[in-house]
């Protein structure tokens, strides 16, 4: 593993000044007229903060070892003098083509051996021994030229690292896959023992017997495919370190960073892992156009990038102006969507807003994805959207460095994620997700803010906790959790929850496992629910009437204080518990056994609320997105997001940062309010 310098690099917030406020530039795809325009442009914005050369590899060094900086140099300088900081990339997210042509083993390989060719990019493995050393080539050649550059503010490392490809297969990744098996588990016996290796009579006697989880003909050891993608993460965090550690040694001043995906849809890295190796969170987000709540996956993702930045403001460091190229129907943002986006990620703790990217394509696969500067130039309803942004986010500077204010917590685990999803399961229908985005839901339409935080997070300042399909949990999570209960917070477990531990392995003695002690039952079976199926559960309880879907158990109340609050309906569940709650401590344990509809999870979150005595951000219509951050010194702000198409009233005093003066109380529709609070 690459050895990190002990220094202590600068913080990137105190660089720019102000809300960070730029984008993704590629200036190499442009002459330089268009280049000088640019920057009368930025400063017509007002941006502040670019990413540059992420995909210059290949002109940067055209040839092998032969450099051309001279249009980079002039960029930079170019830059530095419009007082705009720069995040410099290492330019290593596709290497050029004389490299690939040079050593074709770099290349990655999926599982059934297939060969992953150049003219695209992501086109390499991040174990291949020969890539490593020319992307630190590369790196340590830029790191070098602008240590000391006066728009250098920090490092982009690679960009999107797991994008397009996640795992690795061939030969080179294989034997890197044994090192890291060997390093965990220390001997071949450990492993057998964790991977259940008596089974199929898949046992290993040497390491070197063992390959990755390639195409087979049937369900492959579950032990083997998750420590698989324990590997894949670590493998690709271990390249970013390779190359954090040439940028330690060059410029141990200078932040560095790379930009995750973290959303309802990247699921194969873990960041939580990731977090600490980088100085600076930073995430790209994008809408999917045929979500009709897409505001709302947006919260999610924003949410969680904050719970992987432990509550510290991070970097939005992509998102769109409007429409993206990759969707099978790229629709458009609606006018003001932009706007609404944006702040919304501030909201829920972003200090940058910052786009992919700065001038639309007018070649290659991207170019009908929107920037900052259209196809259609200054003369369109998007530049001047970017510009009032660029105006709103000045006035919103007081906000900078304040932290988002939150009493609820979902656990969330991305070991669990895999897990849960493997094959041979009792039924393939149980998403990681789907009952955490209901609940989510629940809370955004309440207007009440979740923090995303790992199960061996400190809980001690949440009132109420939901663990939701944690199917895989270690002992010290479990505790982690019930002592969140003892000390005071309302802790809700569902379904598919603690059935096994950090091996895969099953906590025998009857489900769930790990929080039948805590919840005060006990299941004996599964019973999962077909494809439109659905359950009843009973009357008299807090969720009369509602129905439940894929899922289902034959629960047993086994502690004497556990309460019933609502059984199932119908043969052959009829009577038996689906939501318990047991007094725990100071606080409570509660249990759900189905996947409850909406009205039902909502419900259920206004019981679970009212327990917890955790009321909305503020009092307002509905449609309007509430969040509020506030700084230690207590100045605090309410961000009102109006989604709607009629105004809406928000019962708050303070003044109006965006409209001056003080706030009216309401929120014409589309539109947004940020109040400094009295």
């Amino acid at each position: 593993m690459p050895t990190l310098s002990s220094s202590s690099p600068a913080s990137v917030w105190d660089s720019v000044d102000g809300i960070a406020f730029g984008g993704d530039y590629n200036p190499e795809q442009w002459p330089r007229d268009v280049r000088l325009e640019d920057i009368e442009l930025m400063k017509e914005a007002g941006v502040n903060l670019l990413s540059v050369g992420i995909f210059s590899w290949g002109l940067l060094e055209p040839r092998e070892g032969e450099y051309d900086f001279e249009w980079l140099d002039e960029v930079m300088d170019n830059l530095a003098a419009a007082g705009i900081k720069v995040a410099l990339a290492t330019a290593t997210a596709a290497p050029p083509a004389w490299l690939v042509r040079k050593h074709p083993e770099i290349l990655p390989v999926t599982e059934d051996g297939t060969v992953l060719e150049r003219g695209s990019r992501r086109h390499y493995s991040p174990s291949s021994a020969v890539y490593r050393r020319y992307a630190a080539g590369i790196t340590r050649s830029l790191a070098e030229r602008y240590k000391s550059h006066p728009a250098l503010a920090l490092w982009h490392v690679d960009n999107e690292l797991g994008c397009h490809v996640t795992a690795f297969y061939g030969e080179e990744d294989a034997a890197a896959f044994r090192r890291w098996l060997e390093r965990r588990y220390g001997s071949i016996e450990e492993l057998n023992e964790a991977w259940g290796t008596a089974f199929w009579s898949q046992h290993y006697d040497t390491f070197e017997e063992i390959i990755p989880p390639r195409l087979a003909p049937t369900s492959l050891n579950p032990g083997q495919q998750l420590d698989f993608m324990r590997f894949n993460s670590w493998a690709l965090k271990d390249y970013y370190r390779s190359l954090l550690a040439v940028l330690r040694e060059v410029t141990p001043g200078i932040p560095a960073t790379t930009n995750l995906m973290a959303s309802s849809a990247t699921k194969l890295l873990d960041y939580f892992d990731w977090a600490k190796d980088l100085d600076v969170i930073a995430n790209d987000h994008y809408l999917v156009a045929a979500d009709p709540e897409r505001e709302i996956e947006l919260a999610f993702s924003a949410d969680l990038t904050r719970g992987i930045a432990s509550g510290s403001p991070w970097m939005l460091m992509e998102h769109s102006t409007s429409a993206v190229n990759w969707q099978p129907h790229n629709r458009p943002k609606m006018p003001g969507e932009m706007l609404r986006n944006s702040l919304a990620h501030m909201a829920r703790g972003a200090d940058a807003v910052m786009f992919f990217q700065w001038r639309q394509s007018k070649s290659g696969s991207e170019k009908f994805h929107s920037a900052m500067v259209p196809h259609g130039g200054r003369n369109t309803r998007i530049w001047r959207e970017v510009v009032e942004l660029g105006s709103v986010l000045g006035r919103l500077a007081p906000v900078k460095g304040s932290r988002v204010e939150s009493r609820v917590a979902i656990v969330f685990d991305y070991e669990s994620w895999w897990a849960s999803e493997l094959d041979s399961h009792p039924s393939q229908d149980v998403r990681y997700l789907e009952l955490m985005r209901g609940f989510h839901r629940a809370m955004y339409l309440r207007g009440v803010t979740i923090d995303f935080v790992n199960p061996a997070a400190d809980l001690s300042g949440y009132d109420l906790v939901l663990v939701c399909t944690l199917y895989s949990a270690t002992d010290a999570a479990a505790a982690n959790i019930a002592a969140a209960a003892e000390a005071g917070a309302t802790v809700l477990v569902s379904y598919f929850s603690g059935i096994v531990d950090e091996h895969d392995h099953v906590r025998l003695g009857g489900y769930p496992g790990a929080f039948r002690e805590l919840l005060g039952i006990r299941t004996e079976e599964f019973h999962p629910l077909l494809p439109g199926e659905s359950v009843t559960l009973g009357s008299g309880s807090l969720v009369a009437g509602r129905k439940g879907s894929v899922w289902s158990e034959h629960v047993q109340v086994v502690d004497g204080t556990t309460e019933v609050l609502a059984s199932f309906t119908g043969y052959p569940l009829d009577g038996v518990p689906a939501v318990t709650r047991r007094p725990v401590g100071t606080g409570s344990a509660w249990y759900l056994a189905t996947l409850l509809d909406a009205e039902g999870i909502d419900a259920l979150v206004g019981r679970l609320l009212n327990e917890a005595g955790v009321v909305a951000s503020a009092e307002a219509s509905a449609g309007v997105e509430l969040v509020r951050r506030s700084h230690a010194d207590g100045r605090r702000f309410l961000f009102a997001i109006n989604h709607g198409s009629r105004d809406a009233t928000v019962k708050v005093d303070g003044e109006d940062l965006l409209g001056g003066g003080r706030f009216g109380g309401v929120v014409p529709a589309g539109a947004v309010a940020v109040v400094a609070e009295d």
